[in-house]
């Protein structure tokens, strides 16, 4: 198995600082950063891509200054899932089936939108009962919704404390979120603004669907709310985290990973000093190669997404910048996978 001497990539090109322009190219090899030799630290491993999938950062990858990639131009896709061609290193081997997301797929470095990605191999994931289809299912998104429900349940909180609410949940986080907390036997109460995702949220488990959090947007938020929650998984920030924290109960937990409504956080320190609430925060990209094999291992087992094909749509690689500017718009709910194996 070796890389072809040209293959297809999808790759976004900025053109005079205002516009992103997305088309698939014929590249050669010295498309992908250069492979391993004797003065490389970092061992590098080459993966024939089967699968990516479509995340809100991929969006931002092609829209102008939307100051997620360092430098174009650049293959989107912060999921990578298929098969090792080429392995550096000794513990990852030829043939192996993989998954790869974080750090600078997509964004410092080429991604999962080609036949071919080359990656360090410290940040790639071996599968071992998981399908590359269901891992790019999975993705980004399912990694930070496993990352989330590990939070809550290593604070403590079990499904006899009370609900748990989520938000953004028709997002790919959120989805996925329900589908393991109901799994998990945690009573889910999904929040969407999205009426038309109701009945989703519902197969995926959630016992109470709810509209977007605080039902009125403009009301002058309460410093502490009328307690409801054991615990949140919030994707969205903003002013709904802010309401998420004020209306958890006590001794409850908030992991927070999203803010599409909003970075900013006006709140006090009444649900932590008075409730002895704890904000978690939860970061994907970063995270360090064994804690993220770990949480994969997780997936592969006792945090297996018990609903994934339910939430789950397939496009291919040549279809998916209309999906890019679905998702930019709020316009997708659930996961994307992007077949790339064959879809160019």
């Amino acid at each position: 198995m070796t890389v072809p001497t040209s293959f297809t990539a999808l790759v976004a090109r900025e053109k005079d600082g205002s516009e992103i322009t997305l088309s698939p190219e014929t590249v050669d090899q010295s498309f992908l950063p250069h492979p391993d030799g004797p003065d490389r630290v970092h061992p590098t491993v080459t993966i024939a891509v089967e699968y990516s999938s479509v995340n809100f950062k991929d969006a931002l990858a092609v829209t102008p200054k939307g100051g997620v990639v360092r430098e174009y131009p650049i293959v989107p896709g912060i999921d990578i899932a298929g098969t090792v061609v080429e392995s550096g290193s000794d513990a990852i081997a030829v043939g192996q089936k993989v998954v790869a997301h974080g750090y600078e797929i997509g964004t410092g470095q080429h991604g999962g939108y080609a036949e071919y990605a080359r990656v360090p191999a410290d940040w790639v994931v071996p599968l071992t009962t998981l399908s590359t289809r269901e891992a790019a299912a999975i993705g980004t998104a399912g990694f930070t919704a496993a990352m989330s429900v590990e939070a809550l349940l290593a604070h403590g909180i079990r499904p006899d404390d009370g609900p748990i609410v989520v938000t953004g949940a028709s997002g790919g986080v959120g989805t996925v979120s329900v589908d393991l907390l109901s799994a998990a036997g945690f009573e889910v109460h999904a929040s969407s603004g999205k009426a038309s995702a109701a009945e989703l949220l519902t197969s995926l488990g959630a016992a109470k669907i709810i509209g977007r959090l605080p039902e009125d947007p403009d009301a002058k938020p309460r410093p502490l709310g009328r307690a409801e929650w054991a615990g949140a998984v919030d994707c969205v920030g903003g002013k709904t985290l802010a309401h998420v924290l004020s209306t958890t109960r006590y001794a409850g937990a908030v992991a927070a990973s999203g803010l599409t409504g909003g970075a900013g956080l006006s709140t006090t320190v009444l649900p932590f000093i008075l409730r002895g609430v704890a904000l978690l925060g939860i970061d994907s990209v970063q995270r360090p190669i064994e804690k993220r094999r770990a949480t994969w291992q997780q997936l592969e087992s006792t945090l297996t997404p018990q609903r994934l094909d339910q939430l789950t749509t397939e496009v291919a690689i040549a279809d998916v910048q209309s999906v890019l500017s679905d998702i930019a718009r709020g316009a997708i709910t659930g996961r994307t996978v992007v077949a790339v194996a064959g879809g160019f």
